[in-house]
């Protein structure tokens, strides 16, 4: 194989990356994409010169032509959508979170191995350029022995309703957006410092009409060694994207604020069509990106999950790192829900889903 061929399952905003982002990939080509809403379907093949396209993904992932697909699907659909992928013998690309619950991340798992396809996590923060650097740097020993991260990102909430429905989406900001962080931590440290206990404190402020989940969210997750690593994730910050991280060592410190190195300042009386993600609005000042999608990382992901396959090697970030980072957020919402610190390793009690019992503790429908 010299090429690999690529199925995209689903057609709103992440899949909209994820086509931008393999453009500049040339050892792939994207081949075909399924949605379920015909019009979506066919109007996102035109606007990225897709060749096939489907309303029914099991006609996708029966093209000879396909070898991956990737998952830009509402999270309750991963888990099924990944098992039918492996068993028509595809490699996939999983969107985050992973999925919904820690037995379907097994499932997944479990699916990708017997069939003998690679499971990749896409978590694009560990192929942020910004972000590599400063890895670099602290792997460098420029920061000396570390002892605090942070991660925060926030905007006033996602582009697609099925978001706002925890029965859709498993969960609210915290697992949306707490994911990143997570996996950053991790990721950080090498994945050689074990999680030991999460405490997390979370709410919803400001789009209770919209959804019983949580919108804003801080979470604290010590491992071993003396390390913590603080995230705030928010749906409830209005004016667009923030991303930022901090990381203090013994001998040193970093500063990474993601976007505003990567825009320029504008100001219009009038606006104009897009400046960055969930930009509010663009009248007035605004912070204008430019080159979006390789600022976050995503073609750097995807040129790595390709050269997996190509080459038959070990995928930076895999299904069981999916899963891992799913544990500590379930962790994170059972300590919201108790308000006490919760130890790890963590099993979720036999709910539908870990968000159920912090939902109970708010008095609201789970």
């Amino acid at each position: 194989m010299d090429r690999v061929g690529v199925g995209l399952l689903g057609s709103a905003f992440v899949s909209t990356i994820h086509a931008k982002a393999f453009r500049h990939v040339p050892q792939a080509k994207i081949v075909a994409v399924a949605s379920r809403t015909e019009e979506h379907a066919r109007s996102f093949a035109e606007a990225h010169a897709i060749p096939k396209w489907f309303t029914d993904y099991g006609e996708l992932l029966a093209l000879p032509e396909v070898d991956v697909v990737v998952l830009g699907i509402p999270n309750y659909l991963h888990a099924q959508a990944c098992v039918d992928a492996a068993q028509a013998g595809k490699h996939v690309i999983c969107e985050k979170p992973l999925c919904t619950t820690l037995e379907e991340a097994d499932r997944m798992i479990a699916a990708c191995r017997e069939a003998g396809v690679k499971l990749m996590y896409a978590e694009e923060l560990c192929f942020t350029p910004k972000y590599v650097r400063a890895k670099e740097l602290v792997d460098e020993g420029a920061l000396g022995e570390l002892y605090l991260m942070k991660q925060a990102e926030k905007h006033d909430g996602p582009h697609s309703s099925w978001f706002w429905d925890v029965d859709l989406s498993g969960g609210g900001v915290t697992l949306d957006m707490g994911c990143h962080a997570i996996d950053y931590f991790r990721w950080m440290l090498n994945k050689k410092r074990r999680p030991l206990s999460v405490y997390a404190d979370m709410g919803t402020y400001v789009h209770g009409e919209r959804t019983r989940g949580d919108d804003d969210a801080v979470i604290i997750v010590e491992f071993e060694g003396g390390v913590r690593g603080i995230a705030e994730e928010s749906w409830a910050k209005k004016g667009g994207m923030d991303d930022r991280v901090e990381m203090y060592g013994s001998k040193g410190v970093i500063f990474c604020d993601l976007l505003r190195g990567s825009s320029f300042l504008t100001y219009s009386d009038v606006g104009y069509g897009y400046a960055v993600e969930k930009a509010g609005s663009t009248v007035g000042w605004s912070f204008t990106m430019y080159e979006e999608t390789w600022n976050y990382g995503f073609p750097q992901e995807m040129q790595h999950f390709v050269d997996c396959i190509l080459h038959d090697t070990q995928p930076l970030e895999t299904g069981e790192d999916g899963r891992a980072v799913l544990e500590i957020i379930f962790a994170a919402y059972e300590s919201a829900a108790t308000g006490q610190k919760v130890e790890l390793p963590f099993v979720p009690p036999a709910r539908k889903k870990p968000i159920e019992l912090w939902l109970g503790k708010q008095g609201r429908p789970t």
